[in-house]
C-alpha cells in the first residue's frame, strides 16, 4: 500500500487560485484526489493545469467573505479532505486601524474556516467516514509581526483552532493539522523580492538560504492529507526554511 497514495479521495483546497492553494491542489490530484477547487472566481487556470496532467478537477464558487457560505457544501457530497487556505490581509498601523479592516478578515480568515470545519466534520460523522482536514496558518502564528492585526489574530486563531479541533474529532477518525508557510515565491512576495534590501534581509534570516516555492508547501499538504500521517493530529509544521530556528 502506497501510504502517500491520495487515490479513492475527494478533497476541496479553498483559495485555489493561484500561489500556494493553486500548488495544492495541483499536488493532490498528482496522488491520485478528485479535486474540488474553490474561490470568490472561478479556478479555471488550476482546473485546467490538473485535467492537462490526467486528473479530475473542478470550480467552485464559495466567497468567503461570508463565512457560512461554504456550510451547504459537504452533505452527501462525499468529500474526504479539505485545506482551507482561502485568506486576506489588511495592513495599517494599528493605532489607525478600523473596524471594517479588523472584521473583514477575521471573518475569512478564522470566522469561516472554522464553520467550514464543522460543516465537514457533520457531513464525515453522519456518513460514518474518516477525514483529513489542512488549514493554512503562518508564520505570524507564533509571530506579531507588524501592522497587521487583524491577520496576526486571525492566524493564531488558526493555530488554536486546528489543536482544539483535533483534541474534539482525533478519535472519531478525523485529522485537523496546519501548515505554517514561510516567506514562498509568490504573486503576494513579488514586491518583497524585488526590493534588494528587504530580499537581502529576508535570505539572511532563513537558514536553507533560498525563498520557499510554493510546492514545498504543497508536498506537505499531500502528507497531511494522505494516510501517512494517520497518527498526526493537531500539529502545527512549520515549512519556512528554519526562519523560526533562527
Amino acid at each position: 500500500m502506497n501510504r502517500f497514495s491520495l487515490t479513492g479521495r475527494k478533497a476541496l483546497v479553498t483559495g485555489a487560485n493561484t500561489g500556494i492553494g493553486q500548488a495544492i491542489a495541483v499536488a493532490l490530484a498528482g496522488a491520485g484526489a478528485e479535486v474540488h477547487c474553490a474561490g470568490r472566481r472561478r479556478c479555471d487556470e488550476t482546473v485546467a493545469a490538473i485535467r492537462t496532467a490526467g486528473s479530475t478537477a473542478d470550480s467552485v464558487l464559495v466567497d468567503f467573505a461570508d463565512p457560512m457560505a461554504a456550510t451547504g457544501l459537504f452533505a452527501g457530497a462525499g468529500y474526504d479532505i479539505l485545506v482551507n487556505n482561502a485568506g486576506i490581509i489588511r495592513r495599517n498601523d494599528s493605532t489607525d486601524f478600523t473596524e471594517e479592516d479588523w472584521d473583514a478578515v477575521m471573518d475569512v480568515n478564522a470566522k469561516a474556516l472554522f464553520f467550514t470545519c464543522q460543516a465537514f466534520a457533520k457531513a464525515l460523522l453522519a456518513e460514518g467516514k474518516t477525514g483529513k482536514v489542512v488549514n493554512i496558518a503562518s508564520l505570524l502564528s507564533f509571530q506579531g509581526g507588524i501592522r497587521v492585526p487583524s491577520y496576526t489574530a486571525s492566524k493564531h486563531a488558526v493555530a488554536g483552532l486546528t489543536k482544539l479541533l483535533a483534541n474534539e474529532w482525533a478519535a472519531k477518525g478525523i485529522n485537523v493539522n496546519a501548515i505554517a508557510p514561510g516567506y514562498i515565491e509568490t504573486n503576494n512576495t513579488e514586491a518583497l523580492r524585488a526590493d534588494p534590501d528587504r530580499n537581502k534581509a529576508i535570505l539572511d534570516r532563513i537558514p536553507a538560504g533560498r525563498w520557499g516555492r510554493a510546492e514545498d508547501i504543497a508536498d506537505t499538504a499531500v502528507f497531511l492529507s494522505a494516510p501517512a500521517s494517520d497518527y498526526v493530529h493537531g500539529a502545527v509544521i512549520n515549512v519556512d526554511g528554519g526562519w523560526l530556528a533562527r
